[in-house]
């Protein structure tokens, strides 16, 4: 028998892909929805959540759920509670990819910071090819240090630091005039 992680099913996307349930995944795409109806702040997304958590754990003779079968159970939860408008405008955001800078900055090779935010502005590019994106890039101290060849903190790493970090901000604003896009830097 396989034990699935906090007892939750796995999520079988549209495109046959299945992902690991994350409940902050489905908080994201809650307040997306509660926006898109109105309401910027919308301080029911974490219950909502939590109680779309319970009820699958309680499956637990569901190894893999489709997401639309997911989509309407969240729908569902969000009529009862009197939230018909949010349930509406509710779409799974889709998966957060995470990307690793480290695994970049090893591919450009060592002291080539060219070569790195080449790969990283091609890494965006396929990232945002969708309507819409989340992403997280993570490692960015540790990339840092590679590219600068550095062991320890100096003020190049500094400067590096904030241009990986304005390159990041550049691509994924642009690409956000085309498609909506969520990410983190860390």
């Amino acid at each position: 028998m396989i034990a699935f992680h906090d007892h939750l099913p796995v999520i079988e996307l549209a495109s046959g892909q299945a992902v690991a349930f994350e409940r902050d995944w489905l908080v994201r795409s809650l307040a997306r929805a509660a926006s898109r109806a109105g309401y910027a702040k919308w301080w029911l997304a974490e219950h909502v959540a939590e109680s779309v958590t319970a009820y699958l754990r309680e499956q637990a003779e569901l190894n893999v759920m489709p997401v639309d079968r997911l989509t309407t159970a969240v729908q569902s939860v969000l009529q009862v509670i009197g939230y018909s408008e949010v349930a509406r405008h509710f779409k799974p955001a889709p998966h957060r990819e995470r990307v690793s800078l480290v695994d970049l900055a090893r591919t450009a090779g060592t002291g080539y910071e060219l070569a790195f935010f080449d790969l990283l502005g091609r890494r965006i590019q396929d990232l945002v090819g969708s309507e819409s994106c989340d992403f997280e890039m993570h490692g960015l101290d540790r990339c840092v240090r590679l590219l600068c060849a550095s062991k320890s903190w100096s003020r190049s790493c500094d400067a590096l630091r904030g241009e990986i970090v304005a390159f990041t901000r550049e691509h994924a604003i642009s690409a956000a005039i085309r498609c909506e896009v969520t990410f983190t830097l860390l």
